[in-house]
């Protein structure tokens, strides 16, 4: 009965689904067709080798822009930023060349690592050399200093000129379930790279070591290699981001062992001290670190494209569909020799949804409010796009009502339930909540929520700064093998194919799990812009406050 009702969800030119905003009232929405078509048409052209893994500021980005423009326009939007389908966003690409061995002297002798074999290493810094020399090394734990929460990694130590080894995620990570001190199987912000670079920089090390290891960081090391290594991108920024540190990077987890035995440290000991509350800092008594290699440097303007369907009633609010149009470029070739990561799941499928929605909303003529087509550049460097929109927003973030955000469409065929990450942030998640009720689906959490992938998208450079974001994805129980076939799939796309040269075109088998997915994206959307109400994150979220600001202003 489910599968033949969303068969035919799939196959309607037109359907109705009824829809509820945070209090309770109901706006009937129509969906129509949402293009098949397209969604293989654009995703095709975006994951082919012509487009080159769509890295900023190449060939390849051109290509994407050019396409996204021609495609916004001939569905009807209108230039989404002041006459213009494009928001420059000043960006520096770094390049370390002539890269040292990672060497650490230690009481037993020197240990030598390489580079993508043993560990990755780069600057935030836009300097034309690296250079670090006989640097201190520290254990420092999580590296977390979250005073709220009452743990100090760096308590009672002084790390300004040496290097910290860290631990990757939070200190509960491996708690089965979910909540406490840092919510427990659900990662927070702190477990995150981004966040243990930004401490060790505040704390004024010379450098820092994130110790890799699979499950707390939810990706092999393959991805590391992947992502890594090669040109890597920032925000262009006056002081040169000279406040940074000098160099940022990962170490194998073997590795990582052997340099603290040559300390006379166990590492799986004080792993497990460092999750416990109290946990100090261990200085690696008689080991320092050295490694220096060259950066070249470009600087240049990626964009981010932005259309617009002016709304009926209320054109200056704002609801966004946003989604990166970026991938990783050139990367490390495979064994069969490509060196081309296509990024066709991660995340052409998404930007070609942005498209397919356009198309299918200018078909039902514009809502009372204005949508936003947000495709955004540099999200595989750290968000960098969306993080330049939010902080010079060409529409007020006071009178953006909320959006949603599209990141790595499903390749496998429907689900039973769709995934929300972050669940129970925002009342966002009433609107979703009816659709898929409406289509014979139920929402569940997050199955992997140590893997952080809330703080790991687009949405949430604009969460952060109040707005109202909701990121879903299919769920795992497929209508065709149940969450077996599901797990499986998601298991090996995180294995073999994710941020590597395999995510091809070829790895989407199935259209029509992302085409039941499109709809509930569509009605989640129309809805909020043909509502009165301006949803808000829930009472007690960590977001919430800075939206109550905001909505004051407005």
């Amino acid at each position: 009965m489910l599968t033949r009702r969303l068969t035919s969800l799939i196959l309607a030119s037109t359907a109705f689904v009824s829809c509820a905003s945070a209090s309770a009232s109901t706006t009937t929405v129509a969906v129509p067709e949402i293009s098949l078509t397209t969604m293989q048409d654009v995703t095709t052209q975006l994951a082919s080798d012509e487009f080159e893994g769509r890295a900023p500021g190449t060939r390849g980005e051109q290509l994407t822009v050019d396409l996204l423009i021609d495609r916004f326009r001939a569905a009807g939007l209108q230039p989404g930023n002041n006459g213009s389908w494009v928001q420059d966003v000043p960006l520096v690409e770094m390049s370390a060349t002539n890269m040292s061995h990672l060497v650490f002297n230690t009481p037993q002798g020197e240990q030598r690592l390489t580079v993508g074999d043993d560990f990755t290493a780069n600057s935030y810094r836009h300097v034309p050399r690296t250079e670090i020399s006989n640097s201190e090394l520290v254990f420092v734990g999580y590296g977390i200093n979250a005073p709220e929460r009452g743990w100090n990694d760096y308590a009672g130590i002084d790390v300004r000129g040496k290097t910290v080894v860290v631990l990757v995620n939070d200190p509960d990570w491996a708690t089965p379930t979910v909540g406490g001190q840092f919510n427990g199987r659900a990662m927070t912000y702190y477990g995150r790279w981004t966040y243990k670079y930004e401490e060790a920089a505040r704390q004024g090390a010379a450098a820092v070591l994130i110790v890799h290891d699979t499950e707390p960081a939810a990706y092999g090391w393959n991805v590391v290699r992947s992502s890594w290594t090669g040109p890597q991108f920032s925000a262009a920024a006056e002081n040169n981001h000279m406040d940074q540190t000098q160099a940022n990077g990962w170490i194998q987890l073997e590795r990582a062992r052997a340099l603290f035995a040559a300390a006379g440290q166990d590492f799986d000991a004080l792993r497990a001290r460092a999750g416990q509350p109290g946990f100090q800092a261990v200085p690696l008594g008689g080991v320092t670190a050295s490694i220096s290699f060259d950066n070249e440097m470009r600087r240049f303007s990626s964009r981010n494209v932005i259309a617009r369907l002016p709304g009926r009633t209320r054109p200056d609010e704002v609801v966004l569909y946003t989604a990166h149009w970026d991938h990783l470029g050139r990367c490390e070739a495979n064994a069969a020799g490509d060196d081309i990561c296509n990024g066709a799941i991660d995340n052409a499928t998404g930007t070609a949804g942005l498209v397919a929605l356009a198309e299918a909303h200018v078909r039902a003529g514009a809502p009372d409010r204005s949508l936003v087509f947000l495709a955004v550049t540099a999200e595989e460097s750290g968000l960098l796009g969306s993080a330049y929109y939010a902080a010079n927003p060409v529409f007020p973030l006071s009178q953006t009502v909320g959006g949603v955000n599209m990141d790595a469409l499903t390749g496998t065929g429907p689900s039973r339930d769709v995934i929300v990450i972050g669940n129970g942030k925002s009342e966002l998640e009433t609107y979703l909540e009816q659709a898929a009720t409406a289509d014979g689906r139920v929402l569940t959490n997050e199955p992997t929520p140590e893997k952080g992938f809330y703080y790991r998208s687009d949405h949430f450079s604009l969460a952060k700064l109040g707005v109202p974001m909701i990121y879903f994805d299919g769920g795992e129980d497929l209508l065709n093998g149940g969450p077996e076939a599901g797990r499986a799939w998601s298991e090996q796309y995180t294995r073999d194919w994710y941020h590597g040269p395999e995510d091809e075109i070829s790895i989407i088998t199935d259209w029509s799990g992302m085409m039941a997915d499109l709809r509930l994206y569509y009605v989640v959307g129309r809805s909020l812009a043909m509502s009165n109400e301006w949803p808000n994150w829930n009472e007690g979220d960590e977001f919430r406050a800075i939206r109550d600001r905001s909505r004051a202003s407005r």
